[in-house]
């Protein structure tokens, strides 16, 4: 349908009408007539049309006239010779002007309103698809911060349940006999420098209180390292971080089942296999 509406569009059946077509393409209109009914009823509506404008347009010759004419051919005694085909062909043949009709004037009109109805609806569209995506980017930010607060209240509550947990241990070993509290005093390396130990005598686990620590932080280069002093030998208990930030309060360190004493000493990152005694910063003993 949209084929045939196109070739009626064209103008060929226009064209077809006042016979300017070639004897091929006439042809194919008529095919195309034959083919199409509404083809064959555009062809019809179009020679009304020019029938209608040549009515229209029409001019009553004057009374005269005729007279006229009559007496221009009595009084020329030579005949004009008719003209050759040569003649015939030389004379450019005259250009009717053809006004369009009233229904393509409407065909016109009704495409430009429906042009302007897009364009209008085009606007439109791109107005809505504007506040569209800000609307989106504002709830793209609200669910970011959401996010942040849920990560936020998410590390806080684990803060929370790990320092109640500890706070919980702490207040168990007051009433557990197994548990020893070693204080550790500073050398002189930092002689304000203090810490606490605890020590399962039974169950031989090592915890380093981080909330009673009073060391200073150590760098990227450094750790600090715990020793256990076993029949006067140090024996290895690992090595841990100062950190301003520490969300732990007790820190499980290595076990140890006997220990006469306790000692940390600043090493290099990852510990020494012996104690540097000079970098000794806290001692206390059991």
């Amino acid at each position: 349908m949209e084929e045939v509406n196109a070739y009626i569009e064209s103008g060929i059946l226009e064209l077809y009408v006042l016979g300017q077509l070639t004897v091929q393409e006439q042809r194919e209109v008529e095919e195309m007539a034959a083919k199409f009914p509404e083809v064959k009823q555009e062809i019809t509506m179009i020679e009304l049309a020019m029938e209608q404008y040549a009515m229209q347009n029409a001019i009553e010759p004057s009374a005269g006239l005729k007279d006229q004419i009559m007496n221009q051919l009595s009084s020329n005694e030579t005949v004009a010779p008719e003209p050759t085909e040569t003649d015939q062909m030389a004379k450019p043949t005259p250009i009717i002007p053809i006004q369009v009709h009233s229904a393509y004037e409407a065909k016109i009109k009704t495409l430009r309103f429906a042009l302007v109805a897009c364009i209008a609806m085009l606007v439109v569209s791109a107005i809505a698809l504007y506040y569209a995506h800000n609307e989106l980017g504002e709830a793209k930010n609200q669910i970011i911060a959401l996010n942040l607060d849920k990560q936020k209240f998410a590390n806080t509550a684990s803060y929370l349940t790990t320092e109640n947990a500890d706070l919980r241990k702490i207040s168990d070993m007051a009433t557990d006999p197994d548990w020893k509290v070693i204080k550790l005093a500073g050398t002189k390396m930092d002689p304000m420098a203090k810490m606490v130990v605890y020590w399962h005598t039974n169950g031989q686990h090592v915890m380093v209180d981080n909330s009673k620590m009073a060391l200073p932080i150590n760098d990227q280069n450094h750790q600090y390292q715990l020793w256990a002093l076993v029949n006067g030998k140090p024996v290895d208990l690992g090595v841990f971080d100062v950190k301003s930030d520490s969300a732990q309060i007790l820190l499980a360190m290595k076990e140890i089942s006997g220990a006469q004493a306790f000692a940390v000493t600043l090493e290099k990152r990852g510990g020494n296999a012996s104690p540097t005694m000079d970098q000794m910063i806290v001692m206390g003993g059991v």
